[in-house]
């Protein structure tokens, strides 16, 4: 190969090299701007006092920077001490996800959405638990009144607040939230499926989830009713038919079997 050719080419792979070493330094230099622009954009969203949540304005009061909406039964004191870390703190620094669990894991708190809107403000929306029935919780040598809901979670009730619900026995209270759940949500099935006949139902023994038995206030007192696994309306209403001629008939007994469509049963107590 000639000299002028080598010489030419070997300008051109210099030139080359030149241009993509150019080409690194700038991206380099371009990627170290960016990382210190970024770095420097954080540190104004941590320090400037525009982005701080402020506190409650004296003791005892709320701040009007943290907007809590959907409290009813729940612990309204409860939710907001879990945001008086972040308060003095820059909305940047909120961590959002830790908080909502902390809300989620409060009994009565069924969900929580929390929004950040800047420069300093939180709005946190509850959606409570709904109770389904009371309970009656045995521990030791004492019984306490519950609430349930229909996941089986077991709620305290709230104070100067009165629910029209069913009483529900037979829900252990060391029994998972699972199953607890599968035997609140029967109960409500049939008791839908009752409708009206609901009316006079006092109690709910789903101690059994294949035969369950209900208290029925009649006329003169109460009789507890075996109603098994099905056909609940047509059963009741079979018995609330005959009962007339039922009682004048046997008078002693108080529990009756109307498992089988066909027949009545009195139970000796």
């Amino acid at each position: 190969m000639a000299p002028q050719a080598t010489t030419k080419k070997r300008r051109l792979g210099l030139g080359l090299t030149l241009r993509y070493g150019l080409i690194a330094v700038g991206a380099g230099m371009l990627l170290t701007g960016v990382i210190y622009a970024s770095q420097r954009f954080e540190q104004f969203l941590i320090r400037d006092s525009r982005f701080l949540l402020p506190g409650p304005p004296d003791y005892g009061m709320e701040s009007p920077n943290l907007q809590v909406t959907g409290v009813k039964y729940a612990s309204r004191w409860q939710i907001l001490r879990v945001f008086e870390p972040d308060f003095g703190r820059s909305l940047y620094l909120f961590p959002l996800k830790a908080r909502r669990k902390a809300l989620l894991e409060m009994p009565w708190v069924h969900n929580a959405s929390i929004v950040r809107i800047w420069p300093n403000r939180i709005l946190v929306e509850i959606q409570e638990r709904q109770p389904a029935a009371f309970v009656q919780l045995q521990a030791e040598s004492m019984a306490r009144w519950a609430l349930i809901d229909e996941e089986g979670v077991i709620l305290d009730p709230p104070r100067k607040a009165s629910f029209d619900l069913p009483l529900l026995a037979g829900v252990p209270p060391n029994e998972s939230t699972t199953r607890r759940g599968a035997r609140v949500r029967r109960a409500l099935r049939m008791m839908q499926e009752l409708g009206s006949l609901s009316d006079n139902v006092s109690e709910v023994d789903v101690a059994d989830l294949d035969d369950l038995k209900i208290t029925e206030k009649v006329p003169g007192g109460a009789v507890t009713l075996m109603l098994g696994d099905r056909n609940f309306s047509s059963r009741l209403r079979n018995f609330l038919a005959h009962y007339p001629d039922i009682r004048r008939r046997i008078q002693q007994v108080s529990t009756f079997d109307l498992r089988l469509d066909d027949r009545i049963i009195g139970v000796a107590n």
